[in-house]
């Protein structure tokens, strides 16, 4: 990839929000992580289906066909997005909601002792799903993290595998820390003994290209609302699998193929429209950025080259931003990052603390001057709370990128913290 040059002006030009101002500062939106920016296209996709297709489904009716065709025109552009067949792919609320439906549905095949993996490193929608199995008399283990490099213990997780691992939840990409998770390996070392594995790659999906082919996880789960849609959870079901599941749904439809067995009641198909509108966004964002990357996209065609170009541009965007980032507030007097070591993989989220400043009070100051950070454990209750012991103080401060992020805006959240460390 050389001389890559991201058009930056032809991104921001599609959000409306960055005209947004607080106390006279443009607003910088780094909250990413908890929810990026919509662009025009997803609203109007949005407002089109509410306006001239709206209808429940399968009716024998016009508004209900075209409802019909425009949901399954949202699978096919996750299929894509995913690289799998439109009919592995389900919706929901939201990736908890979905996990929890695939716990409920996992458990009519489960016997007490049976056993469970979980990590020390995922979000809660990827845990706590599983460990109210514990109620059901399953065996729970989880997975260490090692706090100083903020990777999961891959030989403890060989360790806690055994004939009675029925399920392993993990996560590909930390929404506290950025780690990325090595999930190939994992998945393997789950299948030798026979485990379901679904992986939760919802910080994963906003910066990274994601193959469930390559990965071969029987399930996987992300949220539209991380990557430019509305909220909406994606589920992703490996055909195989998933045809023989049997998930928790309403006993009056007795449909049980795939994808509908996964989905419950009517759903918000005006997000799924946005949502199929989400990914066509970083398609098109591949298109305009589609020559750096050559050598990346050979073998592939349609959309599904164009996402991953989408990908590929928004990753070479944001890493010179996060890593200037990284460096920079590590050299700040009394603030610590959080996260992988160097040259290891990550997504462009930055996490810090402030030594003897709670982390809301910094977000706080940060937020006044039109910075927007997250601040807290983001649900990652367990390595924020337990593991870094921040608890007392907050948890950490969150700074996620975006492909509207500017570089500019990266020196001006420095000089920001720089001012708030001046102040203690």
């Amino acid at each position: 990839m050389k001389n890559f040059k991201f058009h930056i002006d032809y991104v921001r030009e599609q959000f409306p929000c960055l005209s947004k101002t607080v106390n006279g500062h443009p607003a910088a939106f780094l909250d990413g992580p908890g929810g990026s920016q919509v662009p025009r296209s997803v609203v109007e996709k949005i407002n089109d289906y509410l306006y001239y297709h709206n209808a429940n489904a399968h009716g024998c009716f016009v508004t209900s066909q075209e409802s019909d065709r425009l949901f399954w025109e949202a699978r096919e552009a996750f299929a894509d997005f995913l690289n799998c067949e439109p009919r592995e792919i389900a919706f929901g609320a939201n990736s908890s909601s979905n996990n929890f439906k695939l716990a409920y549905g996992l458990l009519r095949d489960l016997k007490p002792g049976d056993e469970v993996i979980i990590t020390e490193l995922d979000h809660e929608g990827n845990r706590s799903p599983w460990r109210i199995l514990e109620e059901h008399g399953m065996v729970l283990k989880c997975v260490k993290v090692n706090p100083e490099t903020c990777t999961l213990d891959l030989e403890d997780y060989k360790t806690k595998l055994t004939p009675k691992t029925k399920i392993v939840a993990i996560n590909w990409a930390s929404n506290a820390t950025g780690t990325v998770s090595e999930v190939k390996t994992f998945v393997k070392l789950a299948h030798e003994v026979g485990a379901v594995t679904i992986v939760d790659a919802v910080h994963y999906a906003p910066h990274k290209c994601i193959d469930v082919k390559d990965i071969d996880t029987d399930f996987l789960v992300c949220s539209a609302y991380k990557f430019f849609g509305p909220h909406i959870g994606v589920l992703y079901a490996k055909a195989e699998v998933g045809e023989k599941m049997n998930p928790v749904r309403v006993m009056a439809n007795d449909n049980l193929e795939i994808p509908d067995k996964f989905e419950t009641g009517t759903l918000a198909m005006e997000l799924a429209s946005g949502a199929a509108a989400a990914v066509d966004f970083i398609a098109d964002l591949g298109r305009v950025h589609e020559p750096y990357f050559e050598e990346e996209l050979k073998g592939l065609s349609g959309r599904r080259r164009f996402v991953v170009a989408g990908i590929l541009a928004i990753e070479a965007y944001e890493e010179p931003m996060a890593k200037k980032l990284r460096s920079e507030l590590a050299a700040i007097d009394g603030v610590k990052v959080y996260g992988p070591l160097e040259g290891t993989p990550r997504t462009s989220t930055v996490s810090f603390t402030v030594k003897g400043s709670n982390a809301h009070d910094v977000a706080k100051f940060l937020g006044e001057k039109g910075i927007f950070v997250w601040d807290g454990d983001f649900y990652a209750i367990h390595i924020v709370n337990e593991v870094f012991k921040l608890g007392d103080q907050g948890g950490l401060v969150r700074i996620g990128l975006a492909p509207y992020n500017t570089m500019e805006e990266i020196e001006k959240t420095i000089q920001a913290v720089k001012e708030f460390c001046s102040l203690e």
